[in-house]
């Protein structure tokens, strides 16, 4: 369907229909309530309703204390690895991470060097699309969205597949890796016929490099000339492992374990997190951060004036300023409180690229953003929720700063956390056991049917 026209008398039809929808659908906050129902799956004090349980991976915000809720230093870790060690233990060693962290997700032990050497090897030999996918699948049906365009790649391999629905571990295993693969080749097709189409751009295909890691393929296939330096492929690398797994309860990890509990295939589970991470309030939340900071920027006269950046904070939380949702975006999270490890990793990387890349004023703002927040949420809404950076505040600007466009920023979330997808995935397989089935409460309106002639 078409865009339509307010003037139109087909948008007129569907304001109507819209205003008889909204006459006999509403429920307030207050019956939630009066029924005990958990919105969102959240406790009152915004934790999480326990749903199931993992070793793959755990995200630590706040403590217990005599039922209260105790902000904390937020800790994640990979399979009980603290993300903080994997990261200096790679790059230590002078060694790429990303792909460490995939046989670690998966399987549950840190790699050896053979190990890790098939993982990359096994990456590499699956980084292609099957013959005439990207002709058929990608150039034929452009997409202004990438995020699009990947969940529906992810779907249209099934029919690549000669055997998309056996549910052993075997076949499962085969189609994760295959997966993790192949989702930076089906985001930089998707990404080069979107700037030819819509963007009238020239677009190029690269072929792989045998020896490249996979930020290091990505950004081959992302610059015209080819070119990288070491500590660009670096700092994508850690871009990745930092995205790459957050846990059972997050939307689109929960939305792979609701999938593969019906019995569905991998690619419909896979393709369906795709969606849920395209969300603005899930994965897209780094784009928004752009969004947001550009407008700061445009409206701010003095981007070092505290006063003058709090008072415009304060708008966007009141819904004045922003685009009127009354979000600070990449301030806050569901789970971390005092800190997210994730952007304390990401800030300090990025402290050092805005050096070298000229982006001193822009980062300063970005830090004075994050230290006005907090204030500014309590004076604006009275709530003392302690808030904090999460992962999405930093991560589009490094982004920026490696020549990622815009339009990837999201896209590169799902190409890393598709690792944690497959290995939730393969869990809930082999442990689960039972269709997810959560109750609604049912609100009826008692009504007698009238004939069609009396109404």
């Amino acid at each position: 369907m078409q865009r339509l026209n307010k003037e139109s008398p087909q948008s007129t039809t569907i304001q109507e229909l819209c205003a008889e929808y909204r006459r006999n659908n509403a429920i307030s906050r207050e019956e939630y309530q009066l029924h005990g129902v958990k919105r969102g799956l959240r406790n009152a004090d915004g934790t999480g309703v326990m749903a199931g349980l993992t070793h793959v991976c755990n995200v630590h915000g706040y403590l217990i204390n005599d039922g209260d809720k105790v902000p904390d230093k937020g800790r994640l870790t990979y399979r009980g690895i603290d993300i903080e060690d994997i990261v200096g233990g790679c790059q230590k060693e002078g060694r790429f991470a990303f792909e460490e962290v995939a046989w670690l997700l998966i399987f549950g032990k840190l790699p050896d060097q053979r190990q890790y050497k098939r993982m990359c090897d096994l990456l590499y030999d699956n980084r292609e699309l099957p013959e005439y996918f990207p002709e058929d699948m990608i150039l034929k049906a452009p997409s202004r969205d990438v995020m699009n365009k990947l969940a529906r790649s992810v779907m249209a391999l099934y029919s690549y597949d000669d055997s998309p629905e056996d549910p052993s571990l075997e076949n499962n295993m085969r189609q994760g890796i295959s997966l993790i693969a192949r989702m930076p080749s089906i985001m930089a097709y998707s990404y080069q016929v979107k700037r030819r189409h819509f963007d009238k751009e020239s677009m190029f295909f690269h072929p792989y490099e045998p020896g490249h890691c996979t930020a290091e393929a990505i950004l081959n296939a992302l610059r015209p000339d080819r070119q990288f330096t070491r500590e660009e492929a670096e700092l994508l690398d850690l871009c990745m492992v930092l995205h790459a797994e957050h846990g059972g309860g997050n939307n689109s990890t929960f939305t792979t374990r609701v999938l593969t509990s019906a019995g569905t295939d991998i690619y419909s589970a896979i393709g369906a997190a795709v969606g849920s991470l395209k969300g603005y309030r899930h994965g897209g939340a780094n784009h928004r951060v752009r969004m947001m900071m550009e407008e700061i920027m445009e409206n701010v006269g003095d981007w070092a004036d505290e006063e003058e950046v709090s008072r415009y904070l304060e708008k966007i939380l009141r819904g004045e300023a922003g685009d009127g949702s009354g979000l600070i975006y990449g301030m806050g999270h569901a789970i971390y409180t005092l800190s997210d490890p994730r952007a304390v990793i990401l800030k300090s990387k990025a402290q050092a690229l805005a050096r070298e890349k000229g982006y001193d004023k822009k980062l300063a703002l970005y830090e004075l953003v994050e230290k006005l927040s907090p204030g500014a949420f309590l004076k604006a809404t009275g709530n003392e929720k302690v808030i904090s950076a999460n992962v999405d505040f930093y991560s589009g600007l490094v982004y920026e700063m490696l020549g990622i466009p815009e339009d990837l920023f999201t896209p590169m979330f799902a190409v890393s956390r598709i690792t944690g997808w497959c290995a939730h995935r393969i869990e809930e397989l082999t442990t689960g056991g039972r269709i997810m089935r959560p109750a609604y409460r049912a609100l009826p309106v008692k009504q007698r049917y009238v004939p069609l002639s009396e109404r």
